[in-house]
């Protein structure tokens, strides 16, 4: 316990800094028109294959008896791969609003 509390109090400064980067990326995602989402999910898509490509990186350069970089490493990959289909999806979806239907006569 005396371990965490020393973490907490080396660190608080970027603690601060990521709970107002949560705060300030909320406030900028809900004031983004509906019009922007689609090349937003293309933007973000991009960026988290980067985040992929990073995390095989540090897995692949981890030793082999660093569990906790292999586990995190792994769990990184597996939710990065999970959001850039999903994003690809929702991407492709909202894309397939703006076509012309075919009318049926």
């Amino acid at each position: 316990m005396e371990a965490i509390s020393s973490f907490l109090q080396q660190n608080l400064d970027m603690i601060y800094v990521v709970i107002l980067m949560i705060f300030l990326g909320f406030e900028i995602i809900n004031r983004v028109p509906s019009v922007l989402h689609t090349p937003l999910m293309s933007g973000a898509n991009a960026i988290h294959g980067v985040v992929i490509i990073g995390a095989i990186i540090i897995m692949g350069k981890a030793e082999s008896d660093n569990y906790l970089a292999l586990i995190l490493g792994f769990i990184a990959v597996v939710l990065g791969t999970l959001n850039v289909v999903g994003g690809f999806v929702v991407t492709d979806r909202m894309l397939e609003m703006f076509k012309k239907k075919n009318q049926k006569s």
